[in-house]
């Protein structure tokens, strides 16, 4: 057992985070794959580590996405790359989501993750919404929604080079610029050129995560292929992730910033969609929660900075959280952080034994 797997049989019950993770569905067709649980955790650049998935597959995700990973980085062997890469062992699978604008880098890309991971890769899927400067001005992201000729030669380059041996499947926005929808035709582009499933953002590049996601947009597109269409933008939680199910036509949905400090949102969403109340989730489990991912950043070897992010995710609501959050702000050590957590419980058991 490894050590991320040890301390999420330890500390994830307190959580109400299940301890063994369900592999997803590697047999049959993609969107039967997809219906057994459509709700996956999405990749975010900067926060989608092995803690941080293995924290979404515990609290039901289906299945999680790495960080996006440049496919330059993996044909020139760079170790800082195949770390976004390799699962954890207490990861069942992994999708792994590539960026790039070469097409001979993205076929080698695609064969050495498929050839590193084995089985253990659930799905390559190919980044064209990024909407980052540092990324689009390379021609790599969002840019791609401009060329879709181009954007079809990276999709058959990855198709070759995972051989058959998993879906390769695109994330797309809008459209690059406001007013300028070409998500409906730019899927059907990558559908011939063999993606499996279009992951659809429903904002425009240029709005980069401000203003409301057009779900309308995953809808126009879901109508358009006949490819699993997987809907993403503006899933705030379980309720949110069912509706755009339903109002969208999607085959799946992607949670994103929806579940910062909620990595219940996945199993919740299938309570909801099985007509069932999920639970309201307490101060006291968000605190375990809290107690459990840091747990597992130090498990995985993730630098402990990110767990200050963490802080102010799992502990709001709680009184003194401000202060809490400052405390984790300046906290360097697995124990600095684990101290917060004590002391959020102390809190939150001082204010049970006063009522």
């Amino acid at each position: 057992m490894s050590d991320a797997a040890r301390a999420l049989a330890q500390w994830g019950p307190a959580a109400h985070l299940a301890s063994s993770l369900e592999p997803f569905p590697h047999e049959g067709a993609l969107r039967d794959r997809l219906a057994s649980n459509p709700f996956l955790m999405a990749p975010m650049a900067g926060v989608t580590d092995a803690a941080y998935r293995l924290m979404a597959r515990a609290g039901g995700a289906a299945l999680a996405y790495s960080e996006m990973v440049s496919a330059t980085g993996i044909c020139y062997g760079s170790e800082k790359t195949w770390e976004l890469v390799d699962p954890d062992p207490a990861e069942p699978d992994l999708a792994v989501q590539l960026f790039g604008h070469d097409a001979a880098q993205m076929r080698e890309a695609a064969a050495q993750v498929a050839d590193r991971l084995g089985t253990r890769l659930a799905l390559i899927d190919i980044n064209m919404a990024c909407p980052v400067p540092k990324v689009t001005r390379k021609g790599e992201g969002s840019a791609l929604l401009d060329d879709p000729a181009h954007a079809a030669g990276l999709v058959r380059a990855c198709v070759e080079g995972a051989a058959g041996r998993v879906p390769v499947t695109v994330k797309i926005r809008r459209g690059r610029r406001m007013g300028e929808e070409v998500a409906p035709g730019f899927a059907c582009a990558m559908e011939q050129a063999g993606a499996a499933a279009v992951a659809v953002h429903g904002r425009f590049a240029e709005q980069l995560y401000h203003g409301k996601a057009d779900w309308g947009c995953v809808a126009r597109v879901a109508d358009a292929v006949s490819v699993p269409v997987i809907g993403s933008g503006d899933v705030d939680g379980a309720q949110a992730a069912v509706r755009m199910l339903a109002e969208a036509g999607a085959a799946a949905v992607m949670v994103a910033r929806g579940s910062y400090g909620d990595p219940w949102a996945f199993a919740d969403a299938r309570a909801v969609l099985a007509g069932k109340t999920p639970p309201e989730r307490t101060a006291e489990e968000r605190v375990a929660a809290f107690r459990c991912h840091v747990r597992l950043l130090a498990a995985t070897g993730a630098h402990l900075k990110r767990a200050r992010s963490l802080a102010g995710w799992y502990l709001r609501g709680i009184s003194g959280a401000s202060r809490l959050r400052d405390e984790a702000m300046h906290a360097e050590a697995l124990g600095d952080y684990l101290a917060v957590a004590d002391e959020a419980e102390d809190i939150l058991g001082a204010a049970d034994g006063g009522r």
